[in-house]
């Protein structure tokens, strides 16, 4: 999965935000279960913006 696939389930999320915030807004999103799994490594800490989400995304990628 890309990185701007797996951010266009993020589209419209109010930053800062938490992980929990993350996975709620993706699956309003209807995000597949692959990013929801994605979300669920991510560390739990807030992130500031959407570059944050990315860098993260990279990291458990």
């Amino acid at each position: 999965m890309s990185a701007s696939a797996f951010q266009k389930y993020l589209s419209g999320m109010d930053y800062p935000a938490g992980k929990q915030d993350l996975i709620s807004h993706a699956r309003k999103n209807n995000a597949p279960d692959a990013v929801i799994q994605v979300l669920e490594m991510f560390q739990d800490k807030t992130f500031q913006s959407a570059a944050d989400v990315s860098q993260e995304f990279g990291r458990v990628k």
